[in-house]
């Protein structure tokens, strides 16, 4: 009788199930639950596997997840890269879902190595010094040894303001006086590292800037701004230019995806690069400037 209850497969699965139907130990099923690498949940002091979840989770290792019909983004957010995931979800349609989602660039890697999503957008400072930088922080996440980096693109990062709307043109180092009211982006996003670092240059930091609000993604910052809510934020020069506001260049960052190997050579993200690559993102790029493509869809880093 017990041998028959072992062999039944229930929708939540007990170590010793999922043991057999994967054809696996129980020793290195206790390692995968261990590691994240396996979708479990403890009831009662036991794991326990949700059938559904497993089937998914095979499926998604199939062939490097090259039958997947989704990819869910999170990370840093970038107008750019919106305006493209736009206009290949309508060309998808019903057939397949994209995503993107803009958290920030260290609760995107959060989320990534939780395993809640499929790719993470990030940049950390300026391009000079993404080589060092972005494997640096990688490595800060136990799963890094299962991702790679893959180079979107360059782009234009800096400070929004809208002259007409002050008494005079800012500059630096007047734009950090207290008289002006401040944006700033939420901790661990790429934005705020790289004012953070502007700041130092000047032996300022964000305390002594007059700050009023607190802004979840580059278009809220610039929002806040025409709303008159705030006379500066961070942001890149494509998002200046899509709110109709002035801009102070404070130099050039990389623009990374983060991604688990077997989700590298999916056909969505591949076609994802294409698009970006096409002669439409190319278009909107220059429309809305500040953005260099050289490296797009080069692999950075992970290729151990």
């Amino acid at each position: 009788m017990s041998s028959l209850l072992d062999n039944q497969i229930d929708v939540f699965m007990s170590v010793r199930q999922v043991s057999n139907y994967l054809h696996l130990n129980e020793k290195k099923i206790y390692t995968m639950v261990n590691e994240g690498q396996i979708p479990a949940t403890k009831i009662t002091g036991k794991w326990m596997f949700p059938k559904e979840l497993i089937d998914k989770w095979m499926l998604d290792s199939t062939h490097n997840g090259l039958l997947h019909d989704r990819l869910i983004i999170a990370g840093s957010d970038d107008p750019l890269l919106y305006r493209v995931i736009l206009g290949y979800t309508e060309t998808l349609g019903s057939k397949a879902l994209i995503s993107y989602s803009s958290t920030g660039t260290r609760p995107g890697l959060k989320l990534l190595n939780a395993g809640k999503i499929d790719a993470c957008c990030i940049h950390w400072g300026p391009e000079k010094e993404s080589f060092r930088r972005h494997p640096s922080l990688l490595q800060q996440y136990t799963r890094h040894h299962d991702w790679v980096m893959i180079r979107a693109f360059k782009r234009e990062q800096g400070l929004l303001y809208k002259a007409a709307l002050l008494e005079a043109s800012p500059e630096i180092p007047e734009i950090f006086e207290s008289k002006y009211r401040w944006s700033v982006r939420q901790e661990g996003s790429g934005s705020r590292r790289f004012l953070m670092e502007t700041l130092s240059r000047y032996g300022l930091n964000s305390d002594q800037l007059n700050v009023t609000t607190t802004s979840l993604s580059e278009r809220e910052a610039a929002a806040s701004i025409v709303m008159q809510k705030t006379d500066i934020a961070s942001g890149t020069r494509a998002i200046a230019r899509e709110f109709g506001l002035d801009f102070i260049s404070l130099g050039w960052e990389a623009f990374d995806f983060v991604i688990p190997r077997n989700i590298w050579f999916r056909h969505l993200f591949q076609n994802l690069i294409v698009n970006i690559k096409s002669d439409s993102g190319q278009q909107t790029a220059l429309r809305l400037g500040g953005y260099d493509f050289a490296q797009c869809g080069d692999l950075m880093w992970g290729d151990d």
